[in-house]
């Protein structure tokens, strides 16, 4: 029986963040790191990975060397910093060209399929698929038409452009990859999706990074009280991560503890980011507004190892945002033996087992917020049940298994590929043409975006 066909090498598109960045910083999030840990799996598996997103400083190397296997190229494409998600559109052109180049300096067929990262990658992983005749495997992480029908109060809607340019994609792609089932089904009935192209993929943590320690030398190391009730959010400061629901739900919970001669702290650990840029101290004046800035600390955005002391530190982590396609913080938060409160939204209900592991709130009301973090923190015998339960829960969620999942698809897409194109790769070493041409086309401007 033939083995099926696997990548020796692909193109990972991530147009819009490095994967290099850090987490909770400008756009970067959750995509950065399923895009990092998936890569060095990858190449611990023999496929190189090679990297393309957009370069965001002069400083930045045109190609590093980033771990063994993997390669991130930076491409040149609009100016390197001041630059809006938004905008991001108009430099599509140039950074395809830039991704097309780096292409054409190999032999045909350097490539064995492409990976697009966002819908913004999609459009270029479109055109890079149909210039090298491989497949396109697309992962769209969120989706405008899930995001502007569940939008947080004052926050703005995802642009129609980008609704097509997801229509676009998802109608192109040769597999599309989603985190849950309720992504799929999103997939079908917001985008027509064919459901037999898409592939059920779940994300996972670094259980080696993120697993549980001590809380007293957690706490020492932040420098918080060790008798202290810690409730925590990470995670990037928008509206659509609902930081401000946490804090008001908190408030009460803080003015009970104060009056029984208690301790809180409340932590909120990340920087402002998409529509939460244009209000960068929102979260600063709601805590004084609502009088317990005393008890709320802010953190920057931590490193992966630090961020695991930040969870076992914790007594639960709050994740309340308004759409979510899996929610990483719920599942490396549990990987620590830290039970979490979240939104009943998109993957949150697959990463935190309710009732198990943690709770899941039905919508946004601060009352029914407030009713289930106090509920938790005041019976300590089910608190102390769902830390136990955490990270065996977790531990369902790696990124090995991630990988493996991800070279099914991989495989999938190249055989129902090469079904569907028996001369692709014979046609566009055709139309690439000798070496000699290969490397001047290397020279010209790409005209198409």
């Amino acid at each position: 029986m033939t083995s099926p066909p696997l990548p020796r090498r692909v193109a990972l598109i991530s147009v819009h963040t490095s994967p290099l960045a850090q987490p909770g910083t400008g756009d970067a999030g959750g995509m950065n790191v399923y895009v990092w840990q998936t890569a060095t799996r990858l190449a611990r598996r023999g496929v190189e990975v090679e990297i393309f997103t957009r370069a965001t400083s002069s400083a930045d190397a045109p190609i590093v060397a980033a771990a063994p296997g993997v390669t991130v190229r930076n491409v040149v494409a609009g100016p390197f910093e001041g630059l809006d998600k938004r905008d991001l559109p108009a430099q599509l052109c140039a950074f395809t060209a830039g991704v097309l180049r780096a292409e054409a300096m190999h032999k045909p067929g350097y490539y064995d399929l492409i990976h697009s990262h966002y819908w913004l990658s999609g459009q270029v992983g479109w055109l890079a698929r149909d210039r090298w005749g491989v497949p396109l495997v697309h992962t769209a992480h969120t989706l405008a038409a899930v995001k502007n029908a569940s939008l947080a109060k004052g926050d703005t809607a995802e642009p129609m452009l980008r609704v097509i340019g997801e229509q676009q994609v998802v109608d192109e792609a040769d597999r599309m990859v989603v985190n849950t089932d309720t992504e799929a089904t999103e997939l079908v009935s917001m985008y027509n999706a064919d459901r037999g192209r898409i592939d059920v993929v779940t994300p996972g943590a670094d259980l080696d990074v993120y697993s549980p320690g001590s809380r007293d030398l957690a706490r020492a190391e932040l420098g918080l009280r060790g008798d202290e009730t810690v409730l925590t959010f990470v995670g990037r400061i928008q509206p659509l991560k609902a930081p401000d629901v946490l804090l008001a739900a908190a408030a009460p919970i803080i003015e009970r503890y104060r009056a029984e001669g208690r301790a809180i702290r409340v932590l909120i650990v990340g920087g402002p980011s998409g529509t939460g840029l244009a209000q960068p101290t929102a979260l600063i004046d709601l805590a004084a507004d609502l009088g317990i800035s005393d008890s709320v600390t802010f953190l920057p955005p931590q490193p992966s190892d630090r961020l695991a002391q930040v969870y076992r530190a914790s007594d639960l982590v709050a994740v309340p945002s308004y759409s979510e396609s899996f929610g990483l913080v719920a599942i490396e938060a549990q990987a620590c033996g830290t039970p979490v409160v979240a939104a009943d939204v998109g993957g949150l209900s697959v990463a935190v087992a309710d009732g198990g592991t943690g709770l899941l709130v039905d919508g946004h009301d601060v009352e029914d917020w407030t009713s289930a973090i106090a509920g938790l923190l005041d019976d300590p015998d089910r608190l102390a049940t769902m830390r136990r339960n955490a990270r065996t829960h977790a531990e369902q969620f790696s990124w090995e298994h991630t990988a493996s999942q991800l070279l099914t698809s991989y495989s999938a897409a190249m055989q129902s590929f090469a079904a569907r194109n028996p001369a692709a790769i014979g046609a566009a070493a055709a139309r690439h043409g000798s070496r000699r041409w290969r490397r001047r086309r290397a020279r010209m401007v790409v005209g198409q975006g």
